[in-house]
């Protein structure tokens, strides 16, 4: 008898490799939407968010768009807020402005009676109000320790500062870029941060302040106001500012 054979039956598979580009492409689609959803009305969370999608579609990842966590999103905003070419923008209501205006009305009215004029001067900035005060006002060349003879004018301020709401406070230092030649500080980022410091500390000393809505910074010679190559121009950087923060508007 003939033996029978037995039909092999192979089983063709379908190639799906075309599966992985077709993914690839739903997910950048799925970027470009997201793109041109919040291009209208873009800020720095969202464009972080955004940025940090792209990232992931182009270096491998999963595609979909991250959230952030609240303490993410805080630090996010530190590092923005915080960055040297960043000009921050508050949002002030017409009633801060109102009052900001008032305080500056007061502080013209001081350097007026007190014969300041060129020394301390105020402006409404970005940021909020700026009071400039000359370095010579305050300290010796080289110091960070305040003139006993100009104490006065740092208690006069403080009394300005009192206000109703309180407000937070920026004091920062500033230098020229003429290295510091001294042994006590090592360069013009600690003389200005301590000048800023000890001008902040004196003006705590009016109890009438509270001292968690103030801070202190020093730029050193990094953030100059005015040329450093003429005499006059690096004695306008060398300067300590007071910044009153306005009141963020009520949500």
């Amino acid at each position: 008898m003939a033996k029978k054979h037995k039909k092999h039956h192979h089983e063709e598979h379908v190639d799906e490799s075309w599966l992985i580009p077709y993914a690839d492409l739903l997910t950048l689609l799925l970027a470009l939407f997201i793109v041109l959803f919040a291009s209208s009305q873009i800020d720095s969370k969202k464009f972080m968010e955004i940025a940090r999608a792209f990232n992931s579609v182009f270096t491998g990842g999963t595609g979909a768009l991250q959230y952030l966590s609240p303490i993410e999103r805080e630090e996010m905003d530190s590092v923005i807020k915080d960055s040297p070419n960043q000009k921050p923008y508050v949002k002030i209501s017409k009633e801060e402005y109102e009052e900001l205006k008032k305080i500056q009305s007061k502080f013209n009215e001081y350097v007026k009676t007190s014969q300041l004029s060129g020394k301390l001067s105020v402006a409404m900035t970005e940021e909020g109000l700026l009071v400039t005060i000359a370095n010579d006002v305050l300290f010796d060349s080289g110091s960070a320790d305040i003139k006993p003879q100009y104490r006065d004018v740092a208690k006069k301020i403080s009394n300005l500062l009192v206000m109703n709401p309180p407000r937070n406070i920026v004091i920062s230092g500033h230098t020229d870029n003429v290295p510091i030649n001294n042994a006590k500080f090592a360069s013009n980022w600690e003389l200005s941060v301590m000048r800023a410091v000890n001008f902040m500390k004196l003006l705590l000393e009016n109890t009438k302040l509270d001292p968690q809505l103030f801070s202190a910074k020093g730029y050193g010679e990094f953030k100059p106001i005015a040329s450093n190559a003429t005499a006059e121009g690096r004695a306008k950087n060398r300067r300590v500012e007071i910044l009153i923060m306005p009141q963020e508007p009520a949500q």
